[in-house]
């Protein structure tokens, strides 16, 4: 790991700098595969699922036979976590229920605001090397509680074609409505055009890798729109002498696993707290299975020691993290002092895994910086806002004459004339 010492405010921008992606490349393969799926449907999707996953498949949509006995296979003590997980995800995401409050503006105008869901919603849920059932509830569960009439789940396949195990038993139990194997840039492709198996949807979530969050992108260029941007995954921890060394240790490898691409950054005002974090990190790496993945990352990790406190706030809110520990004793200082990330642990025993996993919060969180203007997946993600407003004959009479006015000095003599006209009949 990259120890940096009091680095200069102007060395920041290159410190907090993620991984950039070819996107001009990126796009054009977007752009051709897209047009395939708009021209031959399944047909292409079959073709580049051979080319990409390496598999023949015959059918995209998995069957309620194959959902029943993936289920079966999952072991009843996993069954039984996920459920805890479900339950909390759910108390959680069903107090972010809009409440529709309306209020008089002025006597006789009336406005209010009210909720409804978005009708179509796809969940793209990676492959790889872990298969991301958690994924699934974070998704699935708000889209349910919103109610949103139709959940399509689009996931690639193995080399035998098959979908894991605890994929099926989630996306079942969380209601998902269609399952698809499928994955990469030809999935959400399907999910935007729409094809004879996979159907059309009006937003599109989930994670993935460079070409899955390219063709996110491209998506919104056809009027679809998606959760947030996404890169990889990252974890910023700010910890002090109050913190555990290997409790440290352990949260930056939870997410150095996730991929070598992974961004890893230990902030703090002690180098001898770095130092100890960094000896540990390097024992405890041994033991894990996915050592190689976790190692890459780590290289590219950055212990940052930085003079004082203030400092520390003001790099973290540059950065911006995705997630966020804090490991402090002054943990009121750095709460007031935060502007920017997707979500934030607090104290010794909150592990990054626990948001990733079972304590209600959403997993699925603004990358690359984005954290400085967007928010994480919510309920709020699965629905849109309408207002409303009703004017009676006396809420015309009041603002009617200011509506006149306004609209006469940008020049909308229509504008103006549709209140005219209504309040000449209500003189007469």
């Amino acid at each position: 790991m990259k120890i940096l010492i009091n680095p200069e405010r102007k060395d920041w921008p290159e410190i907090n700098k993620r991984t950039v992606f070819e996107n001009e490349e990126l796009s054009a393969i977007c752009k051709e595969v897209f047009h395939s799926i708009t021209k031959s449907g399944d047909k292409a999707l079959l073709e580049y699922t051979k080319k990409y996953d390496n598999v023949d498949i015959e059918q995209l949509i998995v069957s309620d036979k194959e959902i029943k006995e993936a289920s079966e296979q999952v072991s009843e003590k996993l069954k039984e976590a996920i459920k805890l997980a479900k339950d909390n995800i759910w108390k959680f995401h069903q107090q972010q229920e809009f409440k529709t409050v309306k209020v008089e503006t002025t006597l006789g105008v009336e406005c209010w605001q009210e909720s409804r869901p978005i009708e179509k919603i796809g969940i793209y849920i990676p492959g790889g090397t872990a298969p991301l059932f958690s994924t699934v509830l974070m998704l699935a569960i708000p889209a349910k509680i919103a109610g949103c009439r139709e959940i399509v789940l689009c996931t690639p396949p193995n080399k035998k074609g098959q979908i894991a195990n605890e994929i099926l038993y989630v996306a079942d139990l969380c209601g998902v409505s269609k399952i698809i194997r499928l994955g990469g840039i030809q999935a959400v492709a399907a999910m935007t055009i729409g094809t004879e198996s996979v159907p059309a949807v009006n937003k599109i979530f989930g994670p993935g890798n460079q070409y899955v969050t390219a063709a996110k992108q491209y998506a919104t260029t056809l009027g679809v729109a998606i959760d947030l941007p996404a890169g990889p995954s990252e974890v910023l921890i700010m910890a002090d002498q109050s913190s555990v060394p290997e409790f440290i240790a352990s949260d930056l490898l939870s997410q150095a696993e996730h991929g070598i691409d992974s961004q890893v950054i230990l902030c703090s005002t002690s180098q001898t707290l770095l130092k100890d974090v960094n000896r540990i990190v390097y024992r405890q790496l041994e033991n894990l299975p996915r050592k190689e993945i976790a190692s890459r990352a780590i290289q590219e990790s950055k212990l940052v020691c930085l003079p004082n406190k203030e400092t520390c706030v003001d790099f973290i809110n540059q950065y911006a993290p995705e997630h966020y520990i804090l490991a402090v004793s002054d943990t009121d200082f750095f709460l007031n002092g935060l502007m920017n990330a997707g979500s934030v642990f607090i104290g010794n025993y909150t592990p990054e895994s626990a948001g990733d996993y079972a304590s209600g919060t959403n997993h699925t969180l603004p990358t690359n910086g984005f954290a400085k203007a967007y928010s994480g997946v919510n309920l709020d993600s699965f629905v849109k806002k309408i207002t409303f407003q009703k004017v009676t004959e006396e809420g015309l009479k009041n603002i009617g004459p200011s509506i006149e006015l306004m609209a006469e000095a940008e020049g909308l003599q229509a504008h103006k004339n549709a209140v005219s006209i209504r309040l000449k009949l209500l003189k007469s």
